[in-house]
Parts: C-alpha cells; structure tokens; sequence
C-alpha cells in the first residue's frame, strides 16, 4: 500500500463493478426490473466511484511545492468526499425516485429468472471485491472489530470501497428478495419498494463516508494510541523534564505531522539540545514510519531552535509557552 492509498483494493473493486454494471443495465432493459435498475445505477456510481479514488491517489502523491510545503496527501480525503455526495445523489436519490416512480405506475415484470442469474452472479462477484477489502483492512488493524477497524483507517481507498461493496452485497439482498415476491406473488409494487429501499440504503451509507471524510479533510489527528506512544517516547527521555503539548494532524493515509512542546532540562548546553532533537525524531520515526514530519520546540528557553531530524523539511523558533 502506497502512503497515498491502496489501489490494488480499487482495481479490484473498479473491474467487478464495471462487469457488473453492464450486465445489470442489460437485464433491468430486458426484465423491465426496478430493483434491477437501481442496482445498475448503483453499480455505474460504484464503478466512477473508483475511477476517482484512483485520481485522488494520483494526485495526493504528487510532491511538495512552494505552495503546498507539506504535500498534496490531504487530497485523497476531498476525492472521498466527492465519492459519498455521488452515492447520495446519483445512487441513493435515484433509486428513490425510480421506486416512487414505479409506485404510481407498477408494471409487471418480464423474464424474472434473467435477474435471478445477474442477481446470483453480481453476489459473487461483489462478495470477492468485498474480501480483498476486508483483508486489506483487518490487515492494517488486526485484533479489533471490523467496525473498529473501519472507524480508525485513515485511507479511503480502503475504508471507502468497503462500504460500497459493503452496501452493495445489502441491496442485491434486497433485490432478491423483492425480485422474488414480485415474481411469485405477481406484484409489481414488491419490485419498486426494493428500488426505495437500495436507495434509502446508498443514503446512509453515503452520510457514513460523508462523515468520516469529513473529518480527515478538516484535520483529524492521529490514533490515540499513536500519540500515546510517541508522548512515551518524548517523555521518558532523561533529557526532557515534561511533555507540555502534543499535536498530531493526518497529511495522508500514510502520513503524519507531529508537532511538541517540550520542557527540557535547564542544564542542557546548545549542542546537547541540538543533539537531543537528533534522537528525539529518530525514535520516533523508528517506532512510527508514518510519522513524516517532526517539529520539536523548547518551552522555557526563548529563541532556541531544535533541529527537526531527517523526518521534516525546516526548523521552527518560537516564544516559549505557545502553541507548535
């Protein structure tokens, strides 16, 4: 996995929706499905849905400039974004608005068991999506529930195509079951109420990813572990009397800003506070590669610099007492 995202879990994802997709226009124009359509539609959504995850991956790797000195990583979180206003508009509103439609004029259906093939293969082919998402998941947080781990990943690219096969694996559920009874009980309105029901489906899961998109692009710190173990780090130090304050903000999937205050021992001369920042930043881009910028800063000598190791790009001198 790239520190941008994955995009072997959205090749994935983009060749089994875009399979899927085609087939299922083809059968809801031949069965005349509501159901069927709304899972067509869903699965067109799904498939541009990737394609932007893809350029979101692309253009959160492109380098640091004079513009943006720490990256373009943030980047990805606005692509997610613009992925979950795409399922509530194009894939939740729709397939209200088709059942709604299909309501006030039922039609009977036509062919019924060309659905039932497409449904049944759509199945296999969203649960194998489904699984290498999963993995891809448990991988990065074993230990934890699947619902843990969804709400602590940081990568969009993962988290975000879950959710979709996720609710994409619901809805064929939902259009099997309402493909069934409209067959069976010859009742068109079993078929269109399964088009509002995928639809009301897309919408909550579209408010999920909208939310936790969300708060990555307006700077969502790093796991609480994570700062937990680099206030460990910084404080057991022989050199460091206290860590004052510590902030952390996601500049990517993979990467992470660190900024401290530190109280540092009064005795230390020039080149042992330089010598202290040293390792300072090397432990903790040891224990934590993701963290890629370190900013550290004295909070009782005014106008002492600490270099910022390896890890970040400049130095920052600030008054002591203040924030980093």
């Amino acid at each position: 996995m790239s520190a941008h995202g994955s995009t072997s879990v959205i090749y994935a994802a983009l060749a089994g929706n875009l399979a899927i997709a085609v087939t299922k226009f083809g059968a809801a124009a031949y069965t005349g499905s509501s159901a069927m359509l709304s899972e067509a539609i869903h699965s067109l959504v799904d498939t541009a849905n990737q394609g932007l995850l893809l350029l979101g991956i692309k253009r959160a790797a492109r380098p640091a400039d004079s513009s943006h000195p720490f990256g373009h990583g943030i980047e990805i979180y606005f692509w997610a974004f613009v992925v979950a206003l795409l399922i509530f508009a194009l894939g939740g509103a729709v397939s209200i608005y088709e059942g709604i439609h299909k309501l006030s004029a039922p039609e009977p259906m036509e062919r019924a068991w060309v659905a039932f093939v497409v449904l049944g293969a759509s199945v296999v082919i969203e649960a194998l999506s489904f699984r290498v998402a999963f993995r891809e998941l448990r991988s990065a947080y074993p230990g934890v529930s699947a619902w843990t781990a969804i709400r602590r990943s940081k990568d969009p690219s993962v988290f975000a195509v879950l959710c979709e096969d996720a609710a994409a694996l619901g809805g064929l559920a939902i259009a099997l079951i309402c493909v069934t009874l409209s067959y069976v009980l010859d009742e068109p309105a079993f078929d269109a109420a399964g088009s509002i029901a995928i639809g009301v489906l897309l919408v909550v899961t579209a408010i999920f990813l909208s939310r936790e998109t969300l708060s990555l692009i307006t700077g969502e710190s790093a796991a609480p572990e994570t700062r937990a173990e680099v206030r460990e780090i910084l404080a057991r130090d022989p050199r460091v009397a206290s860590v004052q304050e510590l902030l952390t903000m996601h500049l990517g999937p993979q990467e992470i800003l660190l900024a401290a205050t530190l109280d540092l021992k009064d005795d230390l001369t020039g080149a042992e506070l330089e010598q202290a920042a040293r390792d300072l930043t090397e432990r903790i881009e040891a224990a934590h590669p993701e963290i890629t910028r370190v900013f550290l800063r004295p909070a009782l000598r005014t106008g002492v610099v600490l270099p910022v190791g390896a890890g970040a790009s400049e130095t920052i001198a600030a008054p002591a007492g203040g924030t980093a």
